[in-house]
């Protein structure tokens, strides 16, 4: 009797065990399933994408006429700088221009006290005169020389001598002359005139100071502005495209842009392609001309040179943020009308700006992603959406709104 009261005991733990079991089983699989349909549908209920689609924007390719630019970086060089120095010595008596002024070629800049030059130009006239006289004296003789002569009252001698003594007086009436010029001149260069048309610099001498024109820093540097050049460099294989259209006659037009890359300063063109390739960086020497009319231009500046080469005409234009690069090359992913993307690979031509020319590999109007691509691949399901439009993670949207229903309901319990 007691044995069988054992073995029904041991039977009905057992039976109990399994039914627990099996219930915790059971509990787990419904709440588990019950736990994620909901989740699942509330996701697709509330607009957001499945497991299988990538939130992607797309840009149809167009079709048009892309301008072939050539981009460097060049140094504003004026055509000319000279540093306006003193030719004779003396007192500085009179500034006539102000820093930074634009002058013509001729203008007066500075004078220096004539007075020494004006005495020894008188000397030299004086000189002269009285060397005209000699020479009129001596002629005079001459003429009564030959007289006598001819009535055989003096020797032959005595003419040829005579004869001479004119030729000297005219030799000295030479270097009289040649001293008057001399101190004409040197009376001129007290007035300092601007030998070419510019900008003026800073005033390196002021009014009161004796100059010499032995000095080296001079009285003031004239910079031409206008025209102006720019030297700016390529690499050297850009070098037969340049030449092939410097040869054929066309003018190449230039436009120089401020540091940043973003204002044009002036237009211009190719003035002279450089003789040799500077070996340590590849690159060639070129130099442009510009009328810089609104005088943006300053020499030794730095600015970035666009050079005109041409227009491509009719040809495929996308956005270079479509390109990807790969180990198969350049290419980029096209929407098909199954909503997946195609990989295609392309060839691209010139870049410019956010616009890149496709050469090979694609057609007007086909759809190419421009953000999102990161996570594609070829054939993948994709989702279009508006560009720079904001999507919402699946980590943060889906817990916003049951939290303000929370925060609502617990409202209306406290009220």
């Amino acid at each position: 009797m007691g044995e069988n009261n054992k073995n029904t005991t041991g039977r009905f733990r057992w039976t109990t065990g399994i039914a627990v079991v099996l219930l915790i089983a059971a509990s787990t699989y419904y709440f588990k399933h019950s736990d994620t349909k909901p989740k699942a549908e509330s996701y697709k209920q509330s607009g957001k994408l499945a497991d299988a689609d990538i939130a992607v924007s797309a840009e149809p390719a167009t079709q048009g006429d892309f301008p072939v630019y050539l981009t460097g970086l060049g140094t504003v060089t004026a055509l000319r700088t000279v540093t306006v120095k003193s030719r004779v010595d003396g007192e500085l008596i009179h500034v006539a221009f102000q820093e930074g002024q634009m002058v013509k070629a001729g203008d007066l800049l500075a004078e220096i006290d004539p007075r020494p030059y004006q005495a020894q130009l008188m000397q030299s006239e004086g000189q002269l005169m009285r060397d005209e006289a000699l020479l009129k004296n001596s002629e005079t003789d001459l003429v009564r020389y030959k007289t006598l002569l001819a009535q055989d009252s003096i020797a032959a001698q005595q003419t040829v001598t005579q004869e001479s003594v004119i030729k000297q007086n005219k030799g000295t009436l030479e270097i009289d002359r040649g001293l008057v010029a001399n101190a004409k001149l040197q009376l001129t260069y007290a007035r300092i005139t601007a030998p070419i048309s510019g900008r003026l610099g800073l005033r390196l001498v002021d009014q009161g100071n004796i100059v010499h024109a032995s000095d080296t820093n001079g009285l003031v540097v004239i910079t031409q502005i206008q025209p102006i050049a720019v030297v700016f460099t390529l690499p050297e294989d850009r070098l037969q495209d340049v030449m092939k259209k410097f040869h054929s006659g066309d003018k190449i037009s230039i436009d120089a842009y401020d540091r940043k890359g973003q204002t044009r300063l002036a237009h211009g063109q190719l003035l002279a392609v450089d003789n040799q390739i500077d070996s340590t960086t590849g690159t060639v020497k070129l130099k442009g001309q510009f009328d810089n009319e609104d005088g943006l231009l300053f020499s030794n500046q730095f600015v970035n040179i666009k050079m005109s080469m041409g227009t491509l005409q009719g040809v495929t234009i996308i956005p270079t943020s479509a390109i990807q690069r790969g180990t198969q090359g350049t290419f980029v992913y096209t929407v098909q009308d199954d909503q997946t993307v195609m990989v295609k690979p392309v060839t691209l031509g010139p870049m410019e700006g956010e616009k890149v020319a496709v050469l090979n590999g694609l057609q007007p109007n086909e759809q190419v992603v421009v953000d999102g691509a990161d996570k594609l691949r070829d054939g993948i399901k994709i989702k279009l959406i508006a560009r720079n439009k904001p999507v919402a993670t699946d980590a943060t949207t889906p817990f916003q709104p049951q939290q303000n229903d929370a925060h609502d309901k617990s409202q209306k319990k406290g009220s």
